[in-house]
């Protein structure tokens, strides 16, 4: 393998500058803050929108990288490295993992589609691994930088592949293409995904088949505005529910809990089961059968495989822990692609200095056990983690290859022999492949709560944070809001995730919040923005930057850092411009100015001011008055005092309404968690919050029955009452009940009827199919907390700051 990424890194489109031709290459990076990079890494410098990773490059080549496709040499990078120079690093990564694949000779399946990609590619990957060394794409890697490095992972122990390929515009397909090469197609669902992106479904549809231009074979789900559209010469395999033309012919019958699919392909007539009834999984499933037809599986293997189809979980999951421990679920799987993944994952969201890895037994890594379980012992040593719990009779058997690790043959001896272990202010990255039901280990460790949870997309706060990045000049910074508990989102696991994504600055309200995050571990400048004068010395203690708002609290300050003989301690002077809430105001500028002049004891680290209608557009003189002032004032500060500190007034939506008064930093906070003020750009932000319970009873009344307090309810006909448990007491408006407010079940509108309760509340379900137990969606994609703000005449801050600390939080990649 190392030979193989030699190779196809020498054959990019370059100029090779370095001093060292014959070098050692096992692994391909795009991430500088991964712990994996090392001497025998390549490293490719991509330039996105949002950041530039040729700033790191001096960073890790202090961390042993020696290896780099840069646009450029930085300046004090030079002969310090080999590098390949290139025009577009991006197109490199891609021409790089072309190269790579070219290398092997195996059946590749490729999918494209709308929905449903990454379902089809598991199940394929469960059906067809007991005959085949399986190599696919981790979680959801399907994009243009995906692509690349899944194909990467390839070795010669491999004999299929299984790799998405997702696209949200033009000209993208093509790429993929020459990188993936599939020799069998999968079209699953073509739905409204990335719509924008296309003039129209017939050019998304056209555009996805470019996949498949090379392709032996194509599976897909016959349909007449597809068939139009399709390349003649490819070899089509299809299926219908309807069309007896197609390849294979399906019909279906539900019976209980699962689907009965009665299977006509040419001579051969039978029936096969599944666990699910739902459309999408059904068609999925049918995806997969194709494949094994394809392959000549016989009627009984297919039946006996196809029955134990599972449901693929495609998240990581950050949950709180029994001891005060923090746990990430990555139960599902065990695979070498996926466990580089989580320990990454691992790294970037590790609450605790203690790592702990639960790992069982690795499959379809395509390397031999001795060489697999080296490796693997190569990446818990450069991921610095402190203890490893082995559980399978393989694992076990390299315990050696480890250090502090102990192994279990099986999850039940792990289980009996729980209370003799010791779990506490850790975190616990618990992997596993699903055959060794590691969701028992889950369990054990897990923080038992109610069933009311509000699942926190740590993607959509990168992709949110990103998107706004994007709006700002260059070397503007960035202060990101994370007080009031992350707006309601859950503080230290959010600031966790910006430390990772390298913020500047984070800003709380109070000092509790602040010194909260640094016990946590939090290295990034933290600002208090309201602090109060008897929290200055537990400030001064943990490291905080408080803002100066008035003179009481700059003489208060200023004689507490001199009792305790600082030097230059940071703190940010507030001016106040017009919101008239906190700051120094114009006519004190002298004063403040006579004392600060020559004092040493504390640096001005930055000069802030905060505008009040910087979401109104009707308001913009009045936005512009305060620009002004803010300039006049931090102008003669700066002047008088011979300082030049940072200045930042903008907040979220002056971030996009008044670009050209960024200073050197802004502040983000409710854009952060996918809400503006503005309807064009709430449709560029990605949903974070999704608060979900379930149903604990369901019962009937008859006509002229009430239901809750007050009786404010009063049924007309028999009517289904469903209660969940979640009320005011978790954040739950009680202006929402009666009639007004509804959640979501099974995609349905389920009105709350009578009152909120404090731990409860009832809807109506009548005409609904559900039942006890079934999942329902509270906010989310829908509704929204802002349509749930306008409905109760509130802003959307407050919907999610109300959501109670008694409701768990889960946090997901």
């Amino acid at each position: 393998m190392s030979q193989k990424i030699l190779n196809s890194l020498q054959r990019i489109t370059a100029k090779y500058i370095g001093n060292q031709e014959n070098v050692t290459l096992d692994s391909v990076s795009i991430d500088s803050r991964s712990l994996q990079n090392g001497p025998h890494t390549v490293f490719f410098a991509l330039v996105g929108a949002h950041i530039d990773a040729h700033f790191y490059i001096k960073d890790l080549i202090a961390n042993g990288v020696q290896n780099f496709v840069v646009t450029h040499i930085p300046d004090d990078c030079k002969e310090k490295a080999n590098f390949y120079v290139v025009e577009n690093t991006l197109a490199a990564l891609q021409q790089f993992a072309a190269n790579y694949r070219s290398l092997f000779d195996f059946p590749i399946i490729g999918l494209t589609g709308s929905n449903g990609k990454t379902i089809v590619k598991e199940w394929l990957n469960f059906l067809l691994s007991p005959d085949y060394n399986v190599i696919r794409s981790p979680k959801s890697y399907n994009s243009q930088i995906g692509v690349p490095l899944s194909v990467i992972a390839i070795n010669e122990k491999h004999n299929l592949g299984i790799f998405e390929a997702g696209i949200s515009t033009r000209s993208e397909m093509d790429k993929l293409e020459q990188i993936i090469k599939p020799t069998i197609g999968i079209l699953t669902n073509i739905g409204t995904a990335h719509d924008e992106g296309f003039a129209s479904t017939e050019e998304k549809i056209i555009e996805k088949l470019k996949l498949f231009e090379h392709a032996e074979v194509l599976v897909y789900h016959k349909n007449k505005s597809i068939d139009a559209l399709i390349n003649p010469e490819i070899n089509l395999f299809s299926w219908s529910f309807n069309d007896k033309s197609a390849s294979v012919f399906v019909s279906k019958n539900n019976v209980l809990d699962k689907t009965v699919l009665n299977i006509e392909f040419g001579q051969n007539h039978f029936e096969i089961k599944i666990p699910f009834q739902d459309e999408a999984s059904v068609e999925n499933a049918i995806s997969c059968l194709m494949v094994l037809l394809y392959f000549e599986y016989d009627a009984a293997t297919i039946q006996n495989r196809m029955e134990l189809l599972y449901p693929v979980e495609m998240r990581l999951k950050v949950k709180n822990g029994i001891n005060n421990c923090s746990i990430i679920d990555d139960s599902y799987s065990s695979d070498f692609q996926s466990l580089k993944i989580a320990l990454d994952f691992l790294e970037s969201q590790k609450q605790y200095k203690k790592k702990t890895v639960i790992l069982s037994d690795i499959f379809q890594s395509g390397l031999a056990t001795e060489a697999l379980y080296a490796k693997v012992s190569e990446l818990i040593i450069s991921n610095k983690i402190d203890r490893v719990i082995g559980i399978g009779e393989t694992i076990s058997a390299f315990k050696n290859k480890f250090t502090n690790c102990i192994t279990f043959e099986n999850t039940a001896a792990f289980v009996a022999d729980f209370e003799n272990l010791d779990f506490g202010n850790e975190t616990i990255l618990i992997k596993g492949a699903r055959s060794f039901q590691f969701e028992e280990i889950v369990y054990l460790l897990e923080e038992k709560t109610h069933e009311t949870v509000l699942e926190i997309n740590l993607n959509a706060i990168s992709y949110n944070l990103n998107f706004f990045k994007s709006k700002l000049k260059p070397k503007v910074k960035i202060m990101v809001m994370v007080k009031a508990f992350g707006y309601g989102n859950g503080g230290l696991e959010i600031a966790k995730l910006l430390e990772y994504h390298k913020v500047d600055y984070l800003g709380v309200a109070f000092a509790d919040e602040g010194i909260s995050l640094k016990n946590g571990g939090i290295q990034v400048p933290i600002m208090v923005l309201n602090p109060e004068n008897t929290s200055f010395s537990a400030i001064i203690q943990h490291q905080l930057e408080p803002e100066i708002y008035c003179l009481k609290g700059l003489y208060a300050f200023l004689k507490i850092a001199k009792k305790k003989n600082l030097e230059h301690f940071p703190i940010h002077i507030k001016f106040d411009t017009g919101m008239h809430r906190l700051g120094f105001e114009e006519n004190t500028i002298d004063e403040l100015i006579a004392a600060l002049k020559g004092n040493t004891t504390v640096q001005i680290k930055s000069i802030l001011s905060h505008m009040a209608t910087s979401d109104d557009l009707e308001l913009m003189d009045f936005a512009h008055s305060q620009i002004n002032l803010f300039e006049k004032l931090s102008s003669k500060l700066m002047s008088e005092l011979q300082i030049k500190p940072l200045r930042h007034i903008l907040n979220t939506s002056g971030i996009s309404n008044f670009s050209d008064s960024q200073y050197d930093m802004v502040r983000l906070g409710i854009g952060l968690y996918g809400v503006s003020n503005d309807a064009e750009e709430q449709k560029q932000l990605e949903n974070v919050g999704t608060l979900k319970s379930v149903i604990s009873q369901i019962r009937t009344i008859a006509a002229g029955e009430s239901v809750g307090y007050g009786r404010r309810f009063v049924a007309e006909k028999p009517t289904k009452i469903a209660t969940i448990p979640i009320g005011y007491a978790d954040g739950i408006s009680r202006g929402w009940g009666n009639g007004l407010g509804f959640v979501m079940i099974k995609n349905t509108k389920a009105y709350i009827v009578g009152s909120i309760c404090m731990d409860m509340l009832m809807v109506d379900v009548t005409g609904i199919e559900c039942k006890e137990g079934d999942s329902i969606l509270i906010f989310g994609e829908n509704p929204t907390v802002s349509f749930i703000a306008e409905k109760l005449n509130t802003i959307p801050y407050e919907i999610l700051t109300s959501v109670s600390q008694r409701v768990k939080r889960v946090f997901y990649r």
